[in-house]
């Protein structure tokens, strides 16, 4: 089982706390390693939904963010999540990232130049989780004598969500781990991982940190039913990762690299897409296996070994639909019993 990368499930602020539990309750019972939790900008924040997911399970990893350091300042990020991981009794880690430009904008808020506050974000963030004192003066985010009035677990993730080679860089040096999002191909996920690793070791830090990927993932007996979900939600997304694609070289080669469609074809699809066709129909094979889980079971997890051997520990996959519920234990069970642990 050691080509196989952790498998959880990722749930968002489009969908009520309520539905969060339920799905997390499913991931928990079929022995999925976590729930991460996306908050994005003015949706439904997710620590309502994290903090009854902790109640609501016993194992699974109650993983909060991606944060906007722009919108929550680093001690409070400190303050919530010590508190999740004492309401999880040990299970929370939290991740970071610069947020999405326009959306930090519309707060009249700056964040063209990100790094400088994602890595007073780090400093402040790992301090106060640490137990310590916090004397810091930033560039964006500073902390005067603050130390927290209560006893924090000290090894509490703290993970980097980000593409670029400074963002991913960072990551290695001065948090636990990297964040991928979705609509990165495979090859793309090695390289930004092989990056994180080797700065990692520059910083002289121990452990191998670890890399997490988001994906789209849908499971069916039929197969084809499967890939013809995710291409409708692939779809959702690519008119909009390819135009950031033209605007960012990193965000371009996430989507090309190793995937064998041309610069063309995304173009033409991105067309296609906001004119209002059914991605099923617009997207061929190649789409769904270079962004998504999707297939049988075996098929997904078949799937999953590729970013395994790319270098991704985890990949923590969004279920959609009235059958997620169904999906998450059909996955789950067909990890149970290659290991050999079915019930």
């Amino acid at each position: 089982m050691n080509d196989l990368p952790n498998i959880s499930i990722r749930v968002d602020g489009s969908m009520t706390p309520q539905a969060c539990v339920e799905l997390a309750q499913v991931a928990d019972e079929v022995g999925l390693a976590g729930v991460w939790f996306a908050e994005n900008a003015f949706a439904r924040g997710i620590l309502p939904a994290a903090a009854a997911c902790a109640f609501a399970t016993k194992r699974v990893e109650i993983n909060a963010g991606v944060f906007n350091p722009y919108s929550r300042h680093p001690t409070m990020m400190a303050m919530e999540i010590g508190a999740l991981d004492e309401l999880s009794d040990g299970r929370a880690a939290i991740s970071i990232g610069a947020g999405i430009m326009s959306a930090t904008e519309k707060m009249g808020l700056n964040a063209d130049k990100p790094l400088p506050a994602l890595r007073d974000t780090l400093k402040i963030l790992g301090g106060l989780l640490a137990g310590k004192e916090v004397e810091y003066l930033g560039q964006y985010f500073s902390a005067k004598k603050i130390k927290l009035d209560y006893a924090v677990r000290r090894e509490i993730p703290v993970y980097l969500a980000g593409r670029g080679n400074l963002t991913v860089g960072l990551a290695g040096e001065a948090a636990s781990g990297l964040i991928v999002s979705n609509m990165c191909s495979a090859e793309f996920a090695g390289k930004v991982a092989a990056l994180m690793r080797t700065s990692r070791s520059a910083a002289g830090r121990q452990s191998p940190g670890k890399v997490i990927q988001y994906m789209p993932a849908a499971v069916s007996r039929e197969s084809s039913a499967a890939k013809d979900a995710a291409k409708r939600t692939i779809g959702e997304m690519l008119p909009r990762f390819w135009s950031l694609g033209q605007k960012l070289n990193s965000a371009k080669e996430a989507l090309l690299a190793g995937t064998k469609i041309s610069e063309p074809e995304f173009a033409s699809a991105a067309v296609r897409i906001r004119g209002g066709e059914d991605p099923a129909q617009v997207l061929d094979d190649r789409f769904a296996t270079a962004f998504s889980v999707s297939g049988t079971a075996e098929e997904c997890l078949a799937l999953a070994r590729v970013y395994k051997a790319h270098g991704v520990d985890e990949l923590a996959l969004t279920f959609e639909g009235s059958t997620a519920k169904e999906q998450i234990k059909e996955i789950g069970e067909t990890l149970m019993r290659l290991r050999g642990t079915a019930r």
